[in-house]
């Protein structure tokens, strides 16, 4: 029997433009009908940001619970909605002269979204370097408390967003064996995002490695490539027993000059894990794996 692979689409993120590529759904239903597709094609799991309607980032709970209406509306993928927010839009709080912070009130807004069945959980600083400004993203050890704390009174699924080996180590691994989420752990390695934030890590095959080698016993991971890492990385996760996220909240590009669709990456990603002698993972599978609740109904 071969090996199922969740899939998940990011159509949207927190950082790229309508300016940037057309490509990007940014509306409830631009959002919803791109997430659709990308079902239909084989995701598994859609990984949500929010928009305002000029386009710009928020966390508006009223705007996720739209989202993830118009999706469970039309099909049974995985919800997951975004505690990460932005780098512009209603997140941005400008601290001094020279430092910004992502609003944390703001950032947390997205735990209220109904029907989200996992969100992110972004459990450890760092510095993001956008649009000339220097953005603090601040999740200390006691906000990181917080956030699996609600999430686990909310039967909420964390996913675990790691950039670095530390992120790994430090509070993912202590709030895990404290018993704030039951393993399977799910955990988004990010790579590729060194020339955005301050401390991630760029994408090396020793590097992928060093990182799933030093996972927590439990842990399942997933992982994602920024940029052009986004195709060798992913396809590296496949070959080490993982999980893969494509989409244009990590990459606009098909390839050199060419702007992707989301249903493109998506559709390649299925090409890939088929050729290898994998299987996607239906919604269903991907529940089952990660130790989610099913759902009681199915949408036809």
């Amino acid at each position: 029997m071969s090996r199922k692979v969740i899939l998940t689409i990011a159509p949207t993120g927190g950082m790229g433009t309508k300016e940037q590529t057309p490509h990007l759904p940014v509306t409830p239903q631009e959002i919803a009908d791109d997430v659709v597709a990308c079902w239909e094609a084989g995701a598994s799991v859609a990984a949500i940001h929010a928009r305002r309607p000029d386009g710009l980032a928020t966390c508006d709970p009223a705007v996720y619970s739209e989202i993830n209406r118009l999706v469970r509306k039309r099909s049974d993928i995985v919800l997951n909605n975004s505690t990460g927010g932005g780098v512009h839009g209603d997140l941005p709080v400008q601290l001094n002269d020279d430092l910004w912070e992502l609003n944390w009130q703001e950032r947390i807004r997205g735990l209220d979204g109904v029907g989200a069945e996992m969100c992110t959980l972004d459990s450890h600083t760092v510095t993001a370097s956008f649009g000339g400004r220097e953005l603090l993203v601040t999740t200390t050890p006691r906000r990181s408390r917080w956030l699996a704390e609600q999430m686990q009174a909310r039967g909420i699924k964390p996913e675990w967003e790691v950039f670095s080996l530390a992120h790994i180590l430090q509070d993912l691994t202590t709030l895990c064996a404290e018993g704030l989420d039951v393993a399977p752990y799910f955990v988004n390695i990010v790579l590729g995002g060194e020339k955005g934030f301050q401390g991630a890590l760029p994408y090396t095959p020793k590097i992928l490695q060093l990182m799933v080698d030093h996972l927590p016993a439990g842990a399942i991971f997933n992982v994602s490539g920024i940029g052009p890492a986004q195709l060798p990385a992913t396809t590296h996760a496949l070959l080490l027993g993982g999980h893969i996220r494509v989409g244009l909240e990590d990459n606009l590009y098909y390839a050199r000059g060419e702007l992707a669709t989301n249903l493109q990456l998506t559709q390649r990603a299925v090409r890939i894990i088929t050729e290898l002698g994998l299987e996607v993972a239906t919604p269903t599978e991907a529940r089952e794996m990660m130790g989610l609740r099913q759902l009681e109904a199915v949408p036809a």
